[in-house]
């Protein structure tokens, strides 16, 4: 079996665009992975592209050659795009592979440990927020109170979840906004400095999803890059009371973050920005996480593996990115479903209603658990059709 032809199509999905790779084969069988193009500056399609040269006219199946043979390529700028573009290519390469031997891509890896996942729904509240127009035209109530969030907890534990997450929001203005510091150009990009009302402005935020969704659910707040460390230990310190499964930060020095961790007996997640198993060690080596976060699209389903196993060494569970569409989805679920690991998966819930018409079997999701794939590869093709049907409004 040859590899052919590398494609790369596009999907417009309201708040972001969702990227496909299809990766042809001489024999028929056509593999699909899920990809970012929407951080930073872009630019992984176009690696794609170069890398297609590459690897066309080799064996799909020999998914670690391939990778290797990339990522050898690739040694003086190791990471970034250009380990997001190999690891597109790996992840369709594994789904022509399972494919080939009808089993689902997790029984590759010994899977499944588990047959079921527990989610979290991702966001909550956070783009009903910043894009207001845009949800309320898919139906969703507008949040303008902490009144509003209180009833969003309600929803939460209504439809089915057991979990959520947010972001910072803040009630400071004529409209409530999304707090964005560190990596958006906004006041206080530069200097990610504490400010007491913004704290208490998170305190009274996750009291109100407490009060609305009741205290058995589980309640994380990611923060991003918004602080530096003097931040981070204040806001750890200021939610104890609200029995947070994790505080989510984001920071590139592992010291950092295990002092944030001893700081306070709020739980630590991050790590989802890092890209391969040597970027993970020493987050690891340093204690600095409860829960190390680990992309798929990013890093590819083969490094993920190795990571959690990384991690596993550590007694340190882990947990998928997913801040995608429905392939994405199976892909990660994928993931959990092959280690031991396992915490629990990330879920955007919140989306536009053409979402699960861009693949041929939608994840299924029961009583906020997903049920774990088991038919071969991915479980799912990508609808071109559908695809095409919304083409990005930019890129």
């Amino acid at each position: 079996m040859r590899i052919t032809a590398l494609e790369t199509l596009h999907a417009d999905a309201g708040w972001r665009t969702l990227s496909f790779l299809k990766l042809s084969t001489d024999e028929g069988l056509v593999g699909w992975s899920e990809y970012a193009e929407g951080f930073g500056l872009g630019g992984v399609t176009e690696l794609i592209g170069r890398a297609a040269a590459v690897v066309t006219g080799m064996d799909p199946r020999q998914v670690g050659r391939i990778s290797a043979s990339l990522q050898a390529m690739t040694r003086l700028a190791t990471g970034g795009l250009n380990h997001q573009a190999i690891a597109a290519i790996e992840n369709a390469c594994l789904d022509v592979k399972a494919k080939a031997l009808g089993v689902p891509v997790h029984a590759l890896f010994g899977g499944p440990y588990r047959d079921r996942l527990k989610v979290y729904w991702s966001h909550c509240g956070s783009f009903r927020v910043r894009l207001p127009e845009l949800f309320e035209g898919f139906g969703r109530p507008r949040i303008r109170s902490l009144d509003d969030i209180r009833d969003l907890g309600r929803e939460v534990v209504a439809r089915g979840f057991g979990a959520l997450k947010t972001n910072p929001i803040f009630f400071d203005g004529p409209a409530p906004r999304m707090f964005d510091a560190g990596f958006r150009l906004t006041p206080g990009l530069l200097e990610r400095n504490p400010d007491a009302r913004a704290i208490a402005a998170m305190t009274e935020l996750l009291a109100a999803f407490r009060e609305g969704a009741g205290p058995h659910v589980d309640l994380m707040l990611d923060l991003n890059f918004s602080q530096r460390v003097e931040g981070f230990r204040r806001v750890a310190r200021a939610v104890e009371p609200y029995d947070l499964t994790w505080l989510e930060i984001d920071a590139h020095d592992p010291e950092t973050l295990a002092l944030v961790r001893r700081s306070s007996g709020t739980p630590v997640a991050s790590l989802e920005g890092l890209h391969g198993l040597r970027a993970y060690r020493p987050f690891f080596e340093q204690y600095a996480v409860d829960v190390g976060v680990v992309d798929v699209p990013w890093n590819g389903l083969l490094e993920s593996v190795r990571i959690a196993t990384l991690a596993d060494a550590f007694e340190v569970n882990v947990a998928p990115h997913n801040f995608y569409g429905d392939l994405a989805s199976l892909m990660s679920a994928h993931f959990c479903a092959a280690i031991p690991n396992f915490r629990i998966m990330e879920l955007e819930v919140d989306d536009v209603p053409w979402k699960h018409d861009l693949v041929s079997a939608a994840p299924v999701v029961e009583n906020g658990h997903m049920l774990v794939p088991t038919a071969p590869g991915w479980g799912a093709e990508v609808n071109e059709e559908a695809v095409r049907a919304h083409p990005p409004k930019s890129r």
